[in-house]
């Protein structure tokens, strides 16, 4: 079946260049494919091109027409898979669970959770005004509805 085909080529290209890894990939009714990659370093227009040309080139037009879209998790994409938070460690995160949104360096980050980390101000403990205090907290990935990093220019 072609949507096999593909995923094989896929898998074997994934293979050539361990630091890449999938984050989505489809083959519509009509076969378009499309694939979404990432990198542990980060993902250029290159690995992008050598992915497509891997799964293109060994694919015969002449028995199945498609179309073919490789593309990389753009900048301001949610974060998907444990091994994209690994990757941002030191960044900041807007991160959205059941009733609660919090922002704050992302400084940890296993196959289950994340922790972050920032600073609030909050009431004094005795007396009046306000302290600065750092807040810490492990969030499960099971957690989150939505993590994106926050670009700043």
């Amino acid at each position: 079946m072609f949507k096999e085909k593909v995923a094989s080529l896929l898998n074997k290209a994934l293979e050539e260049n361990p630091s890449l890894f999938l984050i989505d990939f489809t083959v519509g009714g009509d076969n378009t494919i499309r694939v979404v990659l990432d990198g542990d370093n980060g993902i250029n227009l290159q690995d992008c091109m050598n992915v497509s040309r891997a799964i293109e080139h060994n694919l015969d037009r002449e028995e199945e027409d498609f179309s073919l879209e490789v593309t990389s998790a753009g900048a301001a994409s949610p974060l998907e898979l444990p091994r994209q938070y690994k990757k941002n460690i030191g960044r900041k995160l807007k991160v959205r669970t059941v009733g609660e949104e919090l922002e704050g360096n992302l400084t940890n980050a296993t196959d289950d959770t994340i922790t972050l980390e920032w600073k609030a101000r909050e009431p004094k403990p005795v007396g009046k005004g306000k302290i600065t205090v750092q807040k810490k907290r492990d969030i499960a990935f099971s957690d989150i509805h939505e993590a994106k990093v926050i670009i700043k220019f």
